[in-house]
């Protein structure tokens, strides 16, 4: 089970990028993510598109440092300061129950000192969202690509147009590209 903590969210300031970082957990296999700061749009936001688009996903809230301290498994934080990704991820995989930290502002010298394991996606400044993304793939060895959702609302691939299969109600839409 695959859990990030998203710390430091400001909805005023950070709702778009929260949004992606919880799109992407979502999207890349995660199985739910908690955020230190009550955001409700964002809660159902997201609720919305897992209802959509299908999955288990789902968003809650609790302080950063009560997750912390009561995580009862093996917790990653991604920073550029730490331990290069390739090098850690076959001993990341042995566990289960991770838990993994994203920042938003500056993270606090805690989140490093409790963290099980830092790593580095690469050393130099990078999105949040990127950082999950490289990790989840990295972790999951690409199996995220074929996750069935099985939501009301599917992709077709196409190489030409934008095909959605809506089998609530039964309709293929397209849209030329």
């Amino acid at each position: 089970m695959i859990t990030v903590l998203r710390i430091g969210h400001r909805p005023q300031r950070d709702k778009r990028i929260t949004t992606h970082v919880c799109l992407v957990a979502r999207a890349f296999g995660a199985d739910t993510i908690i955020v230190d700061r009550k955001d409700v749009t964002l809660q159902e936001t997201i609720a919305s598109i897992t209802d959509r688009w299908g999955g288990t996903f789902s968003v809650s809230f609790q302080p950063w440092r009560k997750v912390l301290s009561a995580w009862d498994g093996f917790i990653v934080h991604l920073t550029m300061y730490g331990l290069p990704l390739e090098e850690e991820i076959s001993t990341i995989r042995a566990h289960d129950n991770i838990l993994v930290v994203v920042g938003a502002e500056k993270v606090p010298r805690e989140v490093y000192e409790i963290s099980d394991c830092n790593i580095s996606i690469t050393n130099q400044p990078h999105s949040e969202v990127a950082a999950l993304a490289l990790f989840l793939d990295r972790y999951f060895q690409g199996a995220q690509f074929r996750k069935e959702f099985c939501g009301s609302l599917r992709i077709i691939p196409s190489k030409r147009e934008k095909l959605i299969n809506d089998v609530v109600n039964q309709k293929r839409k397209a849209k030329i590209i």
